[in-house]
């Protein structure tokens, strides 16, 4: 009876102080993501005060987290969207791809950390935040620009790279050896394939099989069927992550849009709780060794999501101040990035005691200072440096879209 009484003392003291930090977030106009970290890193091992009883509570949240962070990023998109992006967007995820995972493989293979650790920081450095990201767009009234369907373009195959990744990456922390992980790819390559198909031809006979008119039967069947599917790809060794994107890729029509509405509540609850247990397992007194290295590999990757937002507008015929535009949104790292480190901390043998430092301090910068270069092309001096470079420069083609 003590150890429910204090669980629920922590749980709700740490929720409480979660929802003012979120309100203090909208207020300061940044993302509540570096300070619910920071609330993990206050409370957790080595922090100022320590919660012991509600850790096991916030390690099972912190899993829901990430299925409903992915079932509701895969609810944005159809699976007939995702293969068009695929096909037209492909050059540009692959310039991504190459841009932004080379440096923090180089990183982590200069600091010493063995290549297992250098294929994990390479998937930290390599994804951007969706979920950033898309609120950043709407809060500068971006949504109905040029350059934005090159930016999602970016993102989404970002998050079909992670259905193959992720996998893989949990096959390479187990330990399984080469083939055993080319297994666990080649089963996460058949999965995906399995899934779009299905969603491509069977995806409007789910969707109706899950009333979108009873409000409480969605809910639990959406939230059931998640659930099930991504702990049955984890078995599979695809990643429970993975599973519950394409839940939400095979889910269409009213039910994806009233699924949504009904899952935002519980997916903004339990992310920050996913948020605050990357926290809780961190000790605060690792981050200032690693406090420099993640301000350097945070200016170097920033630089090169600039070079892959201004490549890929460029090559979509898009205007050189959406260019810009387009290489500033995409710089904040996000959910993504604690996915991949967590997955790194939660493995039977970590491969490096500093990573998840490491990544948390790159995520806290990135985090604050994306949104705030989001907003660079706006400034005047901005614009009167983009009209006085256009004005020395010759005119240059317009590229034609393949």
């Amino acid at each position: 009876m003590h150890e429910t009484t204090t669980l629920l003392v922590e749980v709700g003291a740490l929720l409480l102080l979660l929802g003012l930090l979120g309100r203090l977030s909208r207020r300061v106009g940044v993302s509540p993501i570096p300070l619910y970290l920071l609330a993990g890193l206050a409370f957790g091992h080595g922090g100022l005060l320590p919660l012991n009883a509600s850790e096991e509570f916030f390690a099972v949240g912190a899993e829901i987290g990430v299925i409903l962070l992915l079932v509701m990023l895969g609810l944005e998109y159809s699976a007939n969207e995702l293969v068009g992006n695929l096909r037209s967007a492909a050059p540009a995820g692959l310039i991504d791809a190459v841009l932004n995972a080379v440096p923090g493989f180089a990183f982590a293979l200069l600091l010493g950390w063995g290549w297992v650790a250098a294929v994990v920081l390479a998937g930290v450095t390599w994804v951007s935040s969706s979920g950033v990201i898309a609120k950043v767009l709407g809060d500068l009234g971006r949504v109905g620009n040029r350059e934005t369907p090159v930016i999602l373009s970016v993102l989404v195959i970002e998050d079909l790279a992670m259905a193959l990744y992720l996998p893989l990456v949990t096959a390479l922390l187990a330990g399984v050896g080469l083939v055993k992980g080319g297994v666990a790819l080649a089963v996460a390559v058949l999965t995906v394939v399995v899934v779009l198909a299905v969603a491509i031809r069977y995806g409007h006979l789910i969707s109706a099989a899950l009333s979108a008119k009873d409000p409480e039967a969605l809910l639990l069947g959406v939230l059931g069927l998640t659930l099930l599917v991504a702990g049955v790809a984890a078995k599979l060794q695809v990643s429970a992550a993975v599973g519950a994107f394409l839940v939400g890729i095979a889910l269409s029509g009213p039910v994806a849009h009233h699924a949504t509405e009904l899952l935002s509540p519980l997916r903004d609850l339990f992310a920050a709780v996913f948020f605050v247990f990357f926290g809780l397992v961190t000790d605060p007194l690792d981050m200032p060794p690693v406090l420099l290295p993640a301000f350097a590999l945070a200016v170097v990757t920033m630089g090169t999501k600039l070079l892959t937002g201004y490549l890929a507008a460029r090559r979509a015929g898009i205007a050189e101040p959406g260019r810009w535009r387009a290489g500033f949104a995409l710089t904040p790292r996000g959910e993504f990035s604690i996915v991949i480190a967590g997955l790194a901390v939660a493995a039977a043998s970590p491969v490096e005691p500093k990573l998840a430092a490491l990544a948390t301090a790159y995520v806290l910068i990135t985090v604050v200072t994306g949104p705030m270069l989001a907003r660079l092309p706006d400034f005047p001096w901005f614009k009167r440096w983009l009209r006085r470079r256009a004005a020395t420069r010759r005119p240059e083609p317009v590229p034609v879209p393949d």
